[in-house]
């Protein structure tokens, strides 16, 4: 099964020793707005992006079609 964004997340903050409230602030958001979507799960393509910038890592999405072409 496939992780979701909030636990790649989480899991990314437990190998780094930050916490939600310095992820919050990285992404210039409240921590309650960050719990919010950690909760919901709803990221948009933009705030993975600035959580990755944040983290000092990168992220990828990439959609990929049958016939092996990837967007």
């Amino acid at each position: 099964m496939a992780l979701t964004v909030s636990e790649k997340l989480r899991i990314i903050l437990r190998r780094t020793g930050k916490n939600m409230g310095e992820l919050a602030e990285a992404t210039g958001q409240s921590r309650q707005n960050l719990s919010n979507k950690m909760t919901r799960g709803n990221f948009s393509e933009k705030e993975i992006y600035a959580a990755a910038n944040a983290l000092r890592c990168t992220a990828e999405i990439i959609f990929t079609f049958p016939d092996g072409t990837r967007i």
